[in-house]
């Protein structure tokens, strides 16, 4: 039951994600690749597999961990995406506060006003 839940919430997070991203203003942009990155973690998570079990460690004297253990290749792959997704949202930022600095919109149809009207025109010779 559990895990349907969470499904259906890292489901719900990457619909919400999605709707974010396909906005025209840069900050809802922004804040739905922070919420993509959240989902993703969140499925990474589950499909871990979620049971109440003894963490990974081998006691003296055994060749092998006990019988149920929990998983830990899931909690070092969602530990380095959060790292990277929260450099990526730094990075991110500042590039969109630049871009609203430069052009003083931050709607992207606003944004398109600064490209010039008329095509560059080609080199006639190199």
């Amino acid at each position: 039951m559990m895990v349907a839940l969470l499904v259906a919430l890292a489901g719900l997070t990457l619909a919400v994600a999605i709707y974010l991203i396909l906005s025209r203003a840069l900050i809802r942009m922004l804040l739905g690749i922070v919420v993509l990155g959240n989902g993703v973690n969140l499925l990474i998570f589950v499909a871990g597999r979620l049971t109440r079990s003894v963490p990974p460690i081998i006691p003296p004297g055994a060749l092998v961990p006990q019988a149920y253990y929990a998983n830990p290749l899931p909690q070092a792959l969602i530990l380095t995406a959060i790292v990277i997704s929260f450099a990526i949202f730094a990075f991110f930022a500042v590039l969109a506060l630049r871009a609203y600095q430069a052009m003083d919109a931050d709607n992207t149809d606003h944004m398109r006003l600064s490209e010039p009207e008329q095509p560059p025109l080609l080199p006639l010779e190199y």
